[in-house]
């Protein structure tokens, strides 16, 4: 993969997808992705994607940090990111799972592009960890353990809230309740766009 990290092209939008491990960011991408054809960008599938890769430089390095819980070099994910956005047709992005750390936003901001919208995916604990211990049996994730579920917690309170914190004071966040199961849990729908004043879509439809 290129080593640099290309601006994304004018009139791209991102919508950050932002929540604890196991507070359900994939399933309701999934959802969204469906009802509105936005592209899914997931970080964790990315990196793990290029883990497996035997040509990559980054391999090894990205299943370390995986295995004890670390957030990756932002470098390695914002690279993967970039060459996703560049080489899309679409230009309406869900990124989930990124950023995790304020320096890998401001990074992201400057240099790739600023986020028009944050979903934060808010869910409790005990409920994240549940889920993840059930996928655990069947994932084959390397993440998927107590312990270094315990570790991503940690990670997440220290590092990914004050993100959220962030854009919140700039009134970019909306809030998603995700205690309940994914068919419960409120995403977005199209009376959430015009809440919003949502400028990307045909309302019409």
């Amino acid at each position: 993969m290129s080593d640099e990290i290309v601006k994304a092209p004018e009139g791209t939008i991102v919508i950050f997808v932002l929540g604890g491990p196991g507070s359900g960011k994939g399933t309701q991408c999934s959802k969204i992705v469906e009802d509105f054809g936005f592209v899914h960008l997931s970080a964790g599938d990315l990196l793990r994607e290029e883990q497996q890769n035997p040509n990559s430089k980054d391999g090894d390095l990205i299943k370390t940090f995986m295995k004890e819980g670390k957030i990756v070099p932002m470098e390695i994910t914002i690279k993967l990111l970039s060459k996703k956005i560049q080489g899309s047709k679409s230009n309406i992005f869900l990124i989930d799972g990124f950023p995790r750390k304020q320096d890998q936003a401001m990074h992201f901001d400057e240099n790739v592009v600023e986020p028009s919208l944050i979903l934060f995916f808010d869910c409790d604990k005990e409920v994240m960890k549940q889920r993840l211990l059930k996928r655990g049996e069947t994932s084959g994730r390397i993440d998927d353990n107590i312990e270094t579920i315990e570790k991503r917690f940690k990670v997440f309170q220290e590092d990914s809230l004050p993100v959220i914190k962030h854009y919140e004071e700039i009134g970019k966040v909306h809030r998603i309740p995700s205690n309940e199961s994914a068919d419960e849990c409120c995403t977005i729908d199209n009376g959430l766009m015009d809440q919003l004043d949502w400028p990307y879509l045909d309302h019409s439809s």
